[in-house]
């Protein structure tokens, strides 16, 4: 998945008039302003009502339903496999996203409002992703890849943020830690 293939993608989204927020991989490097590791994926966040418009907006680009676990997520493939792994998000009165089934221990995953209001930059474009302190916390609660100390790392370092508990091993092994 390429910095034009996310730019792309976003493009006809909007133009479909869907909110979208970037979210993982390249959501970190959404907030870097630069592409810092290959990505397989695109995880994006979208209101859970607009999901089929989502998939029929995405279609004509070679996207089809690979995998559909809404109302948790669902993932679209391309024919040349880029993936897009949708995190759908139902809005209650106060502006906060609930991603049902989708936290820690099976209960709903809170995407609080503030955490929505990420600007960051891919191919030269701005896009909407979630903060830096939303990332690092959906980095949390399960057992963390190398990938995942690569965007918790550099985000912390970026931002100022705090290593979170799970990610002390890395920490620790870094040259003058």
């Amino acid at each position: 998945m390429t910095g034009a293939d996310v730019v792309e993608i976003v493009a006809r989204l909007q133009d479909a008039e869907i909110r979208v927020w970037l979210d993982g991989g390249w959501g970190v490097d959404a907030l870097l302003g630069e592409e810092t590791r290959p990505h397989s994926d695109l995880d994006l966040v979208i209101g859970l009502d607009e999901a089929p418009k989502a998939v029929q907006a995405l279609e004509p680009l070679g996207y089809r339903i690979e995998l559909d676990a809404r109302p948790t997520r669902f993932v679209l493939a391309h024919t040349e496999g880029r993936h897009i792994d949708f995190h759908p998000i139902v809005f209650d009165q106060d502006g906060n996203g609930w991603q049902r089934g989708a936290g820690p221990t099976g209960g709903d995953a809170l995407y609080p409002a503030d955490g929505l209001t990420g600007v960051g930059r891919v191919a030269g474009r701005d896009v909407a992703c979630l903060t830096p302190e939303l990332l690092v916390r959906h980095h949390t609660g399960y057992e963390p890849q190398e990938k995942d100390w690569h965007n918790v790392r550099l985000l912390c370092e970026r931002f100022g943020l705090p290593v979170p508990r799970g990610y002390q091993r890395w920490a620790d092994s870094r040259p003058g830690a």
